[in-house]
């Protein structure tokens, strides 16, 4: 085990056009970075183009899953392959420039002092995103509220998908636990953490909705988070969780 290497884990399912522009820019950020791209048998060519990339640069490697399972799925995949390996800092990360590489360093800096590190869009009172409707903003913003209210957590951004953990976080959470799968896998996932006794810190980040592909939002995910919250609570609650 190497505390200095990182994991950034890329989930995919039709990111072909952009997996070639975000890998490259991720690697520069840090020469102890690694890159993980877990793909969803993507229709789009999207596990061959990673292939490619893995097979020129050293840094990348991939694991292809058969067929769309969910992105809580591809990240818990993405988590197990990189603990048995080794990696000291994993991150979750999208492959659609909404998460903006540049910010990579600021939040492995702050894991200096913390356990995990939270890319936020709603830290210290303001909003960092761009190019999203109002409709959008408003079921995010309002999305964390809830789950902070819910659960008492002290997060802002809880259904935010830049993340970083450090392998201790993440081998003491239970990842066999886990049962979310869309954005309510966000909430559980820092939920754990949290109730675990873990220091989770968030950095402020500038969110710039896709300018290729297509969202991934659905009614059946905004549903799973909607009732996954009051689970996670009630569940914690019977000392069940």
């Amino acid at each position: 085990m190497d505390d200095a290497r990182i994991l950034v884990i890329i989930p995919t399912y039709d990111e072909a056009e952009n997996l070639p522009r975000i890998v490259p820019r991720i690697l520069e950020q840090d020469e102890r970075i690694d890159v993980l791209v877990v793909d969803d048998a993507s229709p789009d060519g999207t596990g061959r183009v990673a292939d490619a990339i893995a097979s020129r640069e050293p840094r990348v490697s991939v694991v292809h899953r058969k067929g769309k399972q969910g992105l809580g799925r591809a990240y818990l995949a993405g988590f197990r392959h990189g603990l048995s390996r080794g990696y000291g800092i994993l991150f979750e990360m999208d492959a659609d420039f909404s998460h903006p590489p540049e910010s990579l360093p600021k939040l492995i800096a702050a894991l200096d002092d913390a356990d995990v590190a939270l890319g936020s869009r709603y830290v210290d009172g303001r909003v960092t995103v761009v190019n999203w409707p109002m409709s959008r903003l408003l079921i995010s913003y309002f999305g964390s509220l809830y789950a902070r209210v819910i659960t008492g957590m002290p997060v802002r951004d809880a259904t935010g998908g830049f993340n970083g953990w450090r392998r201790h976080v993440l081998e003491r959470v239970g990842l066999d636990r886990v049962r979310s799968n869309g954005y309510a896998f966000q909430i559980e996932l820092k939920y754990r953490a949290w109730r675990a006794g873990f220091r989770l810190r968030e950095v402020p980040i500038l969110f710039t909705e896709r300018d290729t592909g297509e969202s991934k939002m659905s009614k059946r995910i905004l549903r799973e988070a909607v009732w996954r919250v009051w689970s996670l609570r009630i569940r914690d609650l019977l000392g069940k969780l």
